[in-house]
Parts: C-alpha cells; sequence; structure tokens
C-alpha cells in the first residue's frame, strides 16, 4: 500500500531517486573502505614504524573521508527533497480530493478524520520515505559488506556472526508482531481524540452555556488517557528491545574481543585487523538496528497509507461527466425542475425525499416549507449538486444536471446554506470571493450588501469593507452572517437563487425588507426560499409543503390555508406561539 501511494510521485521524480540511490551506494562503499586502511595504516605503518606509509595512507584514508562526507552530504539534501515533496504532492492530492467529495463522503469519512490523514498520516509516510532513502539503501550494503569484510580479515573470527543474527532478527521479529496492531491502534485513537478536540471547540460557547466543562473535559481526558496507553506500550516496547539489542551487540563485542586477543597473541591475526574487524562489526550491527527501526516504522506507514490511499480512491458520488458528454449551459433564463426525485442515503430504511416533482420558474419565488427532518434542505441541495439523488432527475430547461460541468452549474446558482459559514478575509474579500477587489468588484459589494439590508451594520464598522473577518465568521452575530452570506450569493448574476432556512436569525423587519426588495437584485432569476417561518414565505408564487420527504401541497398561501391540513397546522402553531409570545 505504501508503495501504490509514493509510486506515482517517486516515478515522476525518478532522476532525484537514482541520484539518492547513486550518492548513497558510492558513500557506503567509501565507509567500508575506512577501517580497512586504517587497519593498514597500524598494521603496515605503526607496528613496523614505516612513517611514509602512515602518511600515504592517511592521505587516502582523508581522501576517501572527504569523498564519503561529501556524497552523504548531497544524498541527505535529495533525500530530503523528494521526501518533502513527496508530502506536499500527497496532502495537496487529498486536499482536492476533499474538494470533490458530496457532503455524503465528507460524513462517511469524518472531517476530523480527514485532517489527521492530510497532516498526520502524510507526514508518517514522509518520514518513512525519507528513513528508505537516507538509511535503507545503504543499511544493506553496509552489512554484506561488513560481513565480506570481517570474512576477509578472519573467516574463524566472523563466525561469531552466526551467533548474532539470529538472536537479533529473533528480538526485532517478536517487537514488530506486537508493535503493528498497537500502531493501527494508535491511529484511531488519534482520530477519536482529534474528533473530541474538534467538538469541543466548535462548541465552546454550548457548553459553558449549560455548564458541561466538567463532563466535556472528561470525555477529552479518556480520549487523551486512551491515546497515551497505546503510546506508552509502544514506548515500553522499544524501551525493552534497545537495551536488549545492545546487550546482544555488547556481549557479541566481548566475545570478538576475547577470542580475536588470542588471535592476535598467536600471531594468527594483526592487531589493526582486529580493530578494522571491530568497526566492521559495529558497523553490521548499525545496519541491522537502522534496518529494524525502519521496520517498525513501516507498519504505521503502512496504515497510514491505507487510510490516505482510502480518500483518493473514494470515488465522489456526484461524478463530473465525461468530457465528450458536456452540455453547454442555456444563455437564456432557464427553468430549473424537479422530475419524480427520489433520496436515499446508504443504509437508510427509508428516502429522504420520494416522488418530489416541482418547477422553478425564471422571476417567481418558490418557497419550501414542511417540519424538521421532512428533507428541506435536501431539497435545496440537489439543485447545486452537493449531492445527487437515488432516482429521477433534477433539470435545467429539460436537461439533466448531471450533463453539465459541475462548476458551470454552480457558478448560475446563488446559495445561501443553512449553517451561516464566512471565510476569512475582509468584508469585500469574503463578499466577492477575491482577495483583492477592484473599484468595480467593490461597488458590486456594496449593491449586495443592500440586498442583504447589511450596509447599516457594515456602514458603522470602522474599517467598512475592510474590516477583518475572522474564519467563519465567528466575530459576527448570527443575523449579521446569514445577511453576509446573503450577499455573497446576491453578489453572483446567477439563475438560481437558494436560500436554505437563511431568514431564522432575522427579525421580522429585517426579513421583509429583505423579501421585498429582493427582486430588485436577483432580475429575473429564479428564487427558492426554503424557510421555517410563515411570515417569511407567505408572500412567495409557489409554496411547497414537505412531509416525510412527500410534497403534499402546493399553492400561494392563500390557497393552502384553505385546502391543506398540513400548512393550516404549520400557520396555526406559528400564530399560537406569536400570541403566547
Amino acid at each position: 500500500m505504501l508503495w501504490r501511494v509514493t509510486w506515482p510521485y517517486l516515478r515522476a521524480h525518478w532522476h532525484q531517486v537514482a541520484a539518492v540511490i547513486i550518492l548513497q551506494v558510492a558513500s557506503t562503499i567509501c565507509a567500508l573502505f575506512l577501517p580497512d586502511l586504517n587497519a593498514s595504516i597500524i598494521d603496515e605503518g605503526v607496528v613496523t614504524g614505516d612513517v611514509n606509509r602512515v602518511w600515504v595512507l592517511g592521505a587516502v584514508m582523508l581522501a576517501v573521508s572527504a569523498a564519503q562526507g561529501i556524497t552523504a552530504g548531497f544524498a541527505v539534501y535529495l533525500a530530503a527533497l523528494v521526501a518533502m515533496g513527496l508530502g506536499a504532492d500527497l496532502r495537496s492530492k487529498v486536499f482536492t480530493r476533499v474538494q470533490e467529495f458530496s457532503s455524503r463522503e465528507v460524513h462517511d469519512l469524518g472531517a476530523p478524520s480527514l485532517i489527521t490523514r492530510s497532516t498526520n498520516d502524510v507526514q508518517q509516510i514522509q518520514m518513512v520515505i525519507l528513513m528508505i532513502f537516507n538509511f535503507m539503501i545503504a543499511a544493506p550494503i553496509m552489512g554484506v559488506g561488513g560481513i565480506v569484510m570481517t570474512l576477509r580479515m578472519n573467516a574463524q573470527l566472523a563466525s561469531l556472526l552466526i551467533v548474532l543474527v539470529p538472536l537479533i532478527t529473533i528480538v526485532i521479529t517478536i517487537a514488530f508482531i506486537i508493535l503493528n496492531p498497537l500502531f493501527r491502534s494508535q491511529q484511531d485513537r488519534l482520530d477519536r481524540m482529534n474528533t473530541v478536540l474538534r467538538e469541543e471547540l466548535s462548541g465552546i460557547r454550548v457548553i459553558r452555556a449549560f455548564v458541561r466543562q466538567d463532563e466535556f473535559g472528561n470525555r477529552y481526558t479518556g480520549a487523551n488517557d486512551s491515546l497515551k496507553t497505546v503510546a506508552l506500550r509502544i514506548g515500553a516496547v522499544f524501551a525493552v528491545m534497545f537495551p536488549l539489542l545492545q546487550l546482544i551487540f555488547s556481549m557479541a563485542t566481548i566475545g570478538v574481543v576475547w577470542f580475536g586477543g588470542h588471535l592476535v597473541d598467536s600471531g594468527s591475526m594483526e592487531i589493526g585487523a582486529l580493530l578494522a574487524f571491530i568497526s566492521y562489526f559495529a558497523m553490521i550491527f548499525g545496519a541491522t538496528m537502522t534496518s529494524s527501526m525502519l521496520f517498525f516504522m513501516l507498519p504505521r506507514a503502512t496504515v497510514t497509507s491505507r487510510r490516505i490511499n482510502e480518500v483518493l480512491s473514494t470515488n465522489p458520488s456526484v461524478a463530473n461527466p465525461a468530457p465528450a458528454a458536456l452540455v453547454p449551459f442555456p444563455t437564456e433564463r432557464p427553468t430549473f425542475a424537479f422530475d419524480n426525485v427520489e433520496v436515499q442515503y446508504p443504509g437508510a430504511e427509508e428516502p429522504v425525499l420520494q416522488g418530489v416533482d416541482a418547477t422553478l420558474l425564471p422571476g417567481t419565488v418558490t418557497a419550501v416549507i414542511g417540519s424538521t427532518g421532512s428533507g428541506k434542505s435536501t431539497f435545496a441541495n440537489l439543485l447545486p449538486r452537493l449531492m445527487d439523488p437515488s432516482a429521477g432527475a433534477i433539470t435545467v430547461d429539460g436537461t439533466d444536471v448531471r450533463h453539465f460541468d459541475p462548476d458551470t452549474l454552480r457558478s448560475h446558482i446563488g446559495f445561501v446554506p443553512q449553517s451561516a459559514y464566512l471565510f476569512s478575509g475582509t468584508i469585500a474579500s469574503t463578499v466577492s470571493g477575491v482577495d483583492d477587489p477592484s473599484p468595480e468588484q467593490r461597488a458590486r459589494v456594496e449593491r449586495a450588501l443592500e440586498g442583504a439590508q447589511a450596509t447599516e451594520f457594515v456602514s458603522l464598522l470602522e474599517d467598512g469593507l475592510d474590516t477583518r473577518v475572522d474564519p467563519g465568521g465567528r466575530n459576527f452575530s448570527g443575523g449579521q452572517r446569514q445577511r453576509l452570506t446573503m450577499a455573497r450569493a446576491l453578489y453572483k448574476a446567477a439563475d438560481l437563487y437558494v436560500f436554505d432556512d437563511s431568514f431564522s436569525a432575522l427579525d421580522y423587519a429585517t426579513d421583509a425588507a429583505i423579501r421585498n426588495n429582493l427582486t430588485t437584485y436577483v432580475g429575473g432569476a429564479a428564487v427558492l426560499i426554503v424557510a421555517q417561518r410563515i411570515a417569511t414565505i407567505r408572500h412567495a408564487d409557489q409554496i411547497l409543503v414537505l412531509d416525510h420527504g412527500e410534497i403534499v401541497a402546493r399553492g400561494p398561501h392563500d390557497q393552502l390555508v384553505r385546502t391543506s391540513d398540513t400548512y393550516r397546522q404549520i400557520v396555526q402553531s406559528q400564530m399560537a406561539l406569536e400570541e403566547g409570545e
């Protein structure tokens, strides 16, 4: 899975990967020559008293050391370049794919999990690739080369490797078996902690209002302790494994010195060769330790790769049409229509919408009302293809919206979501969608603010249109955010304006002022208003009454009051509520 996720980027940057491999091989070969040269200096120069031989071999050793340092430096730099580039590429791919998701995929995968996957998970892959290029290429060469050089020095002494290698292999294998499920559990618990943290930060005001700090504090503490527990288990395995491996190596080194000393004493081995043997022995152990570290990181990288691949391989339920199947969007004011539409979420027993037929004519206002859970927001979300129907079709002048480019379709729709969300920047930039609006664009922003009845409070701000907007618009009240999101929709020259319960935080006077002047700012476009209040929709040309996902009545206000029991109950309940107030 790690290979599947990283291969496209590595293949595109093969020349950098090849350079890293060549440099690492050259650096490792140089490192393998150094102990042998040191042995020659001792045995051929120091022991015999040949100073010239010491100078000559010393100069060669300096040159090899310089070559080793230079090649290793460039290898590390290029490896970091490839690994960081891979991380940036994966984050970009995850972000781009998430932008294509409908609300269904975002809900299934979870926003906190998607954040973890694009940050922590990518970082894990990035670090493993960096380790592979920096150590894994050199480690096998260092290990095999060290074994060859020890055999060359003294085959009898090299037989100690027969004991050392199996012991190290057994320790690493046991640790690997223990760590693999722990790493998987660690990622799941990190997701859980991020979910709890995100929920608490988003709902901090509600938590304080209901005095539930202790309860939510305990939830976070539980998630944090759960993550800490698995992290401690992982740490405990490493805490046992590394000292145990070091003990094995130390015991093996003692054996080398013991038996090597006897060989030197008997004249079967030179003192320089023994020192070189110990150096190669350390190289073999270092290569084994490095390889073991990578093998411990690989399970976690495999888990994170699988999670990232799940995002990249998830096909959005709102699919883009093939270029050859694209249909140009109508140039005249089109009619939007629902043709026997049904929406049913995976795993749900009943559809959210069923048998829905409706027509939104240019220059008319259509309203949708119904009880909570009747499918009103789903109805609104279908028009800009935030989701697609399970059956039936949404059409524009008789053409299924799935035949249009989604960006083109959405550019012709001004959408005001149920949750008023503003992007960070200034009022001018968040309404226009342009970081630095021109004078003409600022004039359009001012007109849109007038249409949304937002000019009054914006004009009172010290910086006016240049007032800073915090992420989400949290530095504005709920009613101000709703008016700014309406202005953002009215800024567009659209063919359809959709207001999904966008008047709920407004007082009756502001609500009425926006509706009375709406036709001035939308021109001849069709308007869809999803609302809870009768006062908001009573003057609509057509009112659709939704009940359990079906349109049970339709018509103007006066007609529905006479003919629809469901609508009449809604009217009476709101009148009773207003009288009670």
